[in-house]
């Protein structure tokens, strides 16, 4: 591609007018392939941010994006294939509990998920502070690993919208995450590429989440459930709350140690509850018949035989993992060598949390990234003590840094310390689940040409 070429698309983008889909198609295409620098792309990226994309223009980023890599083919395989996806917030190690508890179930699970981005902590992150944990597989392994155990959880390949791959980079370090279009593109190249026949979306709402309110994250929710739609995808989407942290960790082997608990029939009863959710309306597009009240028996039962802790053994075991770690995470997985105690200054109940602040503490810590290139503290984190509306005395610890050689340590307890206010009556309690936003079904008005080539023409609510 010409570089006069990305010039003007970005210069129109940046003049406010509408990218035709081959101008979206060739700056996508161009930057996969090498053709397009990071600085020409960056300009576009924040071009799109403070412009914004329009539905056709992130249905036609989203194509693209696809388009520069394989679409996985898993027809051959036996099922409804159910994923779940959240929009990032801080403490959400959902996927974790929720792959292997779905899947102990019957319901086939793709996972294709993302790294940190922000100050949002990534589930690929997380997985990798098991030792030996892999999540990049080839496409033909994925396909076997679903095959073989009825779910997977990978990253992309570099076959698998690899261009998505490369922007999502980008953006975490040019201040381009916060765009619906961008965000909805992002995710829905990658859930239509993985090949699931239905997907739950958890949408974040709040302080915490890229989408600060609730009508942001109603706005992204239709986007998403639109593109879905076009493809022939079953979505569904939660608008979930991100106003304080969900569950007590934040930190990538802190989050794997929660979620274990979890799968044990422990952990926090926020964490605990919105893996149910989430599980359950999985299973209702998985399962033919299956209403709300017996997928969430169904979810019980499966953690309190065991099932669901042995089905996150076995894929350990199957990416490479060390699965021990499952009896004893304290000893396995990557531990920091000093903690620092954040404390109340005065005495009250806690009114308010900038959990964004929590988030951005954690990257300083070393347990996000701040540049492309900077390798993660797995050890590294935060452990909440207080959340909102619990009341504390002065002197009492809101939270524990996890930290090895930070440079940016009294930096991170600065942020720490100020994400807290601490007011003199109670707060209203926050609601977790704040809306569900129903079923949207492929629209056969959208016509053949919005399909990507190999994905399913129509949805499938369940099968015997």
């Amino acid at each position: 591609m010409l570089k006069m070429h990305i010039t003007g698309i970005i210069s129109r983008k940046r003049d406010n007018l509408r990218l035709t889909a081959d101008e979206i198609r060739a700056a996508v295409l161009g930057y996969s392939a090498g053709d397009i620098t990071d600085y020409q792309m960056s300009a576009l990226l924040m071009a799109c941010f403070i412009r914004g994309l329009d539905d056709n223009e992130t249905l036609a980023l989203t194509r693209a994006m696809i388009e520069s890599g394989e679409i996985a083919d898993l027809s051959g395989i036996a099922g409804v294939k159910v994923d779940k996806h959240s929009t990032g917030g801080v403490g959400d190690g959902t996927s974790i509990v929720i792959a292997p508890l779905v899947a102990a179930c019957g319901v086939v699970v793709p996972m294709m998920c993302g790294r940190g981005l922000g100050h949002t902590g990534g589930t690929l992150d997380k997985l990798e502070s098991i030792p030996g944990f892999r999540t990049h597989l080839q496409v033909d392994e994925y396909k076997r690993q679903l095959e073989k155990t009825g779910v997977a959880i990978i990253g992309q390949t570099d076959a698998v919208a690899p261009a998505d791959k490369k922007m999502y980079a980008l953006r975490d370090v040019t201040a381009t995450v916060e765009c619906i279009g961008l965000i909805a593109a992002s995710i829905m190249s990658k859930k239509l590429a993985e090949g699931c026949d239905a997907l739950v979306l958890d949408v974040k709402s709040g302080s915490g989440a890229f989408m600060k309110s609730d009508a942001l994250a109603r706005q992204l929710a239709r986007v998403m459930t639109n593109i879905g739609a076009g493809f022939g995808v079953t979505v569904e989407a939660l608008i979930t709350d991100m106003n304080q942290p969900l569950g007590m960790a934040v930190g990538n082997s802190l989050e794997v140690a929660q979620a274990i608990e979890t799968l044990k029939g422990g952990g926090p009863a926020d964490f605990r509850s919105l893996v149910f959710t989430l599980a359950s309306r999985m299973l209702m597009l998985g399962i033919k018949g299956c209403d709300e009240r017996s997928a969430l028996d169904m979810l019980a039962d499966k953690i309190r035989d065991g099932s669901a802790l042995k089905k996150f053994a076995e894929i350990i075991v199957a990416q490479g993992g060390d699965s021990s770690v499952i009896d004893v995470p304290e000893r396995i997985l990557p531990k920091a060598l000093n903690r620092r105690n954040i404390c109340a200054k005065t005495g009250g109940f806690v009114g308010r949390i900038d959990t964004a602040a929590v988030g951005r503490a954690s990257v300083m810590l070393g347990a996000g990234r701040l540049r492309k290139e900077d390798v993660i503290d797995y050890g590294a984190g935060i452990m909440i003590h207080r959340k909102h509306g619990d009341c504390v005395t002065a002197g009492e610890p809101l939270a524990t840094m996890y930290y090895n050689r930070p440079p940016m340590l009294e930096d991170a307890a600065a942020v720490l310390e100020g994400a807290w206010r601490i007011s003199r009556k109670r707060p209203s309690p926050l609601r977790l689940i704040k809306t569900l936003i129903p079923l949207t079904l492929p629209s056969p008005s959208r016509g053949e040409d919005t399909k990507a080539p190999g994905l399913l023409s129509s949805p499938r609510r369940g099968e015997d």
